[in-house]
């Protein structure tokens, strides 16, 4: 039944490998069912029922990957849109968490249209390389922003806006004793390294008694507080246009990039680096989201940490499959979640946005074209706490850039597009 619903043989794998790459993957990635509480909480948002929620969304969501798509790549609220959930919809635009999980519904509906209609193939084609290395470099800049900020590394200044805190207090110490585990873990090829930083700082927060023990194993909370609770009449309003395609180009470049590495590394893509399959990944990713909003959770998208199970021998949705398991059988440790301290996360949201900084390096610093939107989308995004923010200015950039000095034909109609109404929504949404 395996062989004939995912195709082992066909791409030289086999049960075993498949059960210990989705096992690989999990270990990755699982610091998710921590972090995605903590960040959502700060919206206002039942901490136990995000907890499940994150769960059940990451399983749904690998499990339509890996039974619809046949990818081994999984899925978990993101990394990024969660911040952008919590610290730019609601806290810095002052809308209700049910009005962002409106938005995020209403990003998932679109998603799942453009990929029916192979829309958004079409713009992830279109959508020239270094937009989307610079994207995902800003996001990674503004998650090392809400890292700091959230351990008190860095803090508020009337006259310098930020300035440096108070290192020898107990919270922003023990974030970075935090950061500097995961990173001598990951130079040792530690699997899991990231969830075992994690679980050592709680203990540490146990040991100290700045955390109390609830226990590990318990009945799961209520989904009640969240399930079902998007506001999508409030998201329809104009002023939330701007959210919705936030969440959809955000999802777009994150997935299409993921996508793109994690099935040409599997050895899945063909001779022109086009991936055989991409629509019915892409209607995967966009249900998703769709189910992950109506549980009551962020944007749900594909995890770059999947490229580790592919490493690991994974090469078909097998391996998405397990780990959508092993992510049903978590909503069993939410005593354990509500534990983890703010200092055990901070040093893991650092790390994930080192990763995404890696992209700066695939840039071409010598064509101005080229440097100047990295540089716009890198700057902005954290410092206008907004990653909406940051893609649009990096698109007005990039297209005006190439057009002034005289390589207009470079920029692709899609972005000449996307950049119009990029600039309307500047001119009559935005203020």
């Amino acid at each position: 039944m395996l062989e004939k619903l995912f195709k082992l043989s066909a791409r030289g794998s086999d049960v075993k490998t498949e059960v210990f790459a989705g096992l690989t993957i999990f270990l990755t990635m699982a610091y998710i069912i921590f972090v995605n509480p903590s960040i959502l909480a700060d919206a206002g948002m039942d901490r136990g029922a995000v907890f499940v929620a994150t769960c059940l969304a990451a399983a749904i969501g690998c499990l339509i990957m890996g039974l619809v798509a046949n990818f081994p790549l999984a899925l978990a609220p993101g990394m990024g849109l969660n911040a952008f959930f919590t610290y730019g919809v609601v806290q810095s635009m002052g809308h209700s968490w049910q009005t962002a999980l409106g938005a995020v519904f209403l990003s998932g509906i679109l998603f799942f249209a453009l990929s029916a209609f192979k829309v958004r193939e079409w713009i992830i084609n279109a959508i020239p390389r270094t937009l989307k290395l610079g994207i995902a470099t800003g996001i990674g800049a503004f998650l090392a922003m809400i890292a700091l900020k959230n351990a008190g590394i860095i803090v508020a200044h009337p006259v310098t806006l930020v300035t440096l805190g108070d290192l020898t207090q107990f919270v922003p110490l023990m974030s970075i004793l935090g950061f500097f585990l995961i990173a001598a873990f990951t130079a040792r090829n530690l699997p899991g390294a990231v969830l075992i930083a994690i679980l050592a700082m709680t203990v540490i927060g146990l040991v100290s008694g700045d955390v109390q023990y609830n226990g590990v194993v318990s009945a799961p909370p209520s989904l009640a507080p969240t399930f079902m609770q998007m506001d999508i009449q409030a998201a329809l309003e104009i002023s939330m246009l701007s959210v919705v395609f936030g969440f959809l180009f955000v999802d777009l470049f994150d997935t299409s990039g993921t996508l793109i590495a994690v099935t040409q590394k599997a050895g899945l893509a063909d001779k022109d680096g086009r991936v055989p399959g991409l629509g019915k990944a892409l209607m995967s990713d966009s249900a998703a989201t769709i189910a992950g909003a109506s549980l009551g959770t962020s944007t749900t998208t594909s995890y770059v940490e999947s490229a580790a199970g592919v490493a690991a021998g994974g090469r078909t949705g097998l391996t998405a499959v397990v780990v959508g398991i092993l992510f049903l059988l978590s909503i069993f440790f939410a005593p354990l979640a509500a534990m983890i301290p703010v200092y055990a996360t901070a040093g893991a949201i650092f790390y994930v946005a080192i990763l995404m900084l890696f992209n700066l390096r695939e840039i071409d610093w010598e064509d101005i074209t080229e440097a100047a939107p990295v540089t716009v989308v890198l700057l902005f995004t954290p410092l206008t706490f907004s990653i909406a923010h940051g893609i649009t200015l990096a698109f007005i950039t990039y297209a005006f850039a190439k057009a002034v000095c005289g390589k207009w034909r470079e920029v692709s109609m899609s972005v000449w597009v996307l950049t119009t109404l990029f600039v309307l929504k500047i001119a009559f949404f935005d203020h």
